[in-house]
Formats: structure tokens, C-alpha cells, sequence
């Protein structure tokens, strides 16, 4: 599920917070960082309990409308075609997803139903909405595309729903696009044999990953003072106290990988770190970024300290 620059970031912001806070206790805070990265898993989940509860917005709707004291006749006979969806009968009925639901507690949608409902009534003026439901014999594959459609153009950019997430959990709002896009990805490829292994993807791939983020975490907290020592010298035009935090932060990191990581290429490091200031730090932060990476790179090569192990790794 994580990919590294996303563990790149937990890190990254669990630094940044230590920092802030003066905290003292390392171990508490490699925690944290761990939970931070544990709760996309959760986000995952509520999305695709979201599906769910969506279809349930149109299954109460229909019975309402079925016991109008003057119904049409299509409201008699309506379309079952999105509360009878094959993927999402697949997803509810299975016992993995009911039973991390219910292990979590996440019970979101049934207490803030509303955001379902939004949901619901945007997808009810999207004509391809309507289209499906004339389909009243759709393929495994029909449900199948519609459910991706419905997440990709309804859900995914929902305003509504966006703001709601930021203020349950700060956090998820990093994890939103790649959360979005395992969901299309998952939807995509869905079936009856694979439903096991691929309706919760694991939070890490390997523990490699989740080793890599605590073993990161711990290099930048304790090596402060040896990896500040790399970055003095280099920054003629620039004192401590006018690099941006996170600038400093993004280079510390970037060093303890040259440092302290022999199986990641240099090439891997610069090019995840100057992604990471793109989208974090200032608008020239990439560009200062880069050359004072690049310049460390030389003076370790040089002094035959860049501890790379493999070919290609330089």
C-alpha cells in the first residue's frame, strides 16, 4: 500500500513534529510514525465502505419511493441494477472486510450518513448513471467499470468529502491521492478468485518498508550534529537559521540515505527528495535542494565515504 516516498513524507513530518515539539522520547515518537502510517489502511477502508454505503443511499430511496401513496409505475418497478451490483455483493459479503471493519470500529458513514447521501444525489444527475440503470442484466464486468466510473468521477474529486476527511484526520489528506488511486487500481481487477488477496492491500509491501522508516527516523534524530556537518560549507550564501525547515529536514534525510542506506542508488535519493520539495517546501526549495545534494555526493565520492554497496548504486 505505502509506497517509499510516501514513507519518505511520514518521516519527513514526524521529524518536522519532533522537532517542533522538543520531544525527548524517541521511542514514543517512532510510534506515532508508525500509526501515521498504519491509518492509511483505515482511509482505504472508508472509502470502499463509502461504495457501500452509497448503494444503501439508493436501496432506502427506492423503498420510500415504492410506498408513495401515488407512485409511477417506475417508482413500482424501479431499477435494481446499482443496489444489485455484483462487485460491491462481493466486497460486502466478504469476511475479511467485515470483520477489519468491525476490528477498527470504522463506523463513519453511519454517523455521518449525510456525505453518502451527497454522494448519492451527484451520481444521480450523471447520465451515464442512468444509462447503467437500464442495464437490468449487467455483466460482473458492467458493474465492474461503473463502480470505477462512479469512484473516479464522483467520489474521488468531492469536495465535500475532502473537506469532511481533513477534519477527521489531518493526515489522510496526504494519503488521499495514492488512497484513490489503489481504490480505482483494486476495483479495476477485482474477482471472484482474487477477492482474498487483493480488496485490502497490507500497509506495508515488505518489512523491508517499515523497517526503512524506523531505521530513517532513527538516523536523521541521532545523527543531527554529523549530518548538519555535511551541509555547513555548502551553503556559503545561506546561515542555519534562513534554510527552511523542511529544506533542512528534506537534506538531512537525503544525507543519512547516502550515509547510513548502502542498497539505495544516490540517483533514488535526490530524485525522491526533490519530488518530496516540490510538493512540500518552497518553490525554489527543489532547485537548492539539488545542487547542495549534488555537491555532497562529490565530496563523499572524493573521500571515498559514500557507502554504497552494488553496481549502479553510485
Amino acid at each position: 500500500m505505502l509506497t517509499r516516498r510516501h514513507i519518505r513524507v511520514k518521516v519527513m513530518q514526524s521529524v518536522y513534529s519532533f522537532y517542533k515539539t522538543e520531544q525527548e522520547d524517541l521511542t514514543k515518537q517512532e510510534k506515532h510514525l508508525l500509526y501515521n502510517m498504519e491509518q492509511m489502511q483505515d482511509l482505504y477502508l472508508l472509502m470502499l465502505q463509502l461504495l457501500l454505503a452509497v448503494r444503501d443511499q439508493a436501496e432506502n430511496k427506492l423503498v420510500l419511493s415504492q410506498k408513495k401513496h401515488f407512485a409511477t409505475d417506475s417508482e413500482k418497478n424501479p431499477s435494481r441494477a446499482f443496489i444489485d451490483n455484483k462487485v460491491l455483493a462481493l466486497i460486502d459479503s466478504h469476511s475479511l472486510f467485515s470483520d477489519t471493519i468491525d476490528k477498527k470500529n470504522l463506523n463513519y458513514w453511519a454517523q455521518d450518513d449525510e456525505y453518502a447521501a451527497i454522494v448519492y444525489n451527484e451520481l444521480k444527475e450523471k447520465e451515464w448513471y442512468q444509462e447503467y440503470l437500464e442495464n437490468k442484466e449487467a455483466t460482473f464486468q458492467e458493474d465492474q467499470e461503473f463502480l470505477v466510473r462512479l469512484y473516479k468521477e464522483v467520489i474521488a474529486p468531492n469536495d465535500k468529502l475532502y473537506d469532511y476527511l481533513e477534519d477527521k484526520r489531518l493526515t489522510w489528506l496526504d494519503d488521499y491521492p495514492l488512497v484513490n488511486t489503489l481504490m480505482v487500481k483494486m476495483l479495476s481487477k477485482l474477482s471472484l478468485k482474487n477477492v482474498g488477496s487483493v480488496l485490502i492491500p497490507d500497509v506495508y509491501k515488505d518489512k523491508d518498508d517499515r523497517n526503512f522508516a524506523i531505521k530513517l527516523f532513527r538516523e536523521v534524530i541521532t545523527n543531527d550534529e554529523i549530518l548538519y556537518s555535511k551541509i555547513e560549507g555548502k551553503t556559503p550564501n545561506w546561515d542555519k537559521e534562513r534554510i527552511a525547515g523542511l529544506d533542512m529536514i528534506i537534506l538531512k534525510m537525503g544525507i543519512s540515505e547516502f550515509l547510513f542506506f548502502p542498497s539505495i542508488p544516490v540517483r533514488a535519493t535526490i530524485n525522491e527528495y526533490l519530488e518530496i520539495s516540490k510538493e512540500y517546501s518552497t518553490p525554489k526549495s527543489s532547485i537548492f535542494i539539488n545542487g547542495i545534494l549534488d555537491k555532497l555526493v562529490k565530496d563523499l565520492t572524493e573521500a571515498n565515504n559514500l557507502n554504497k554497496i552494488g553496481r549502479g548504486l553510485t
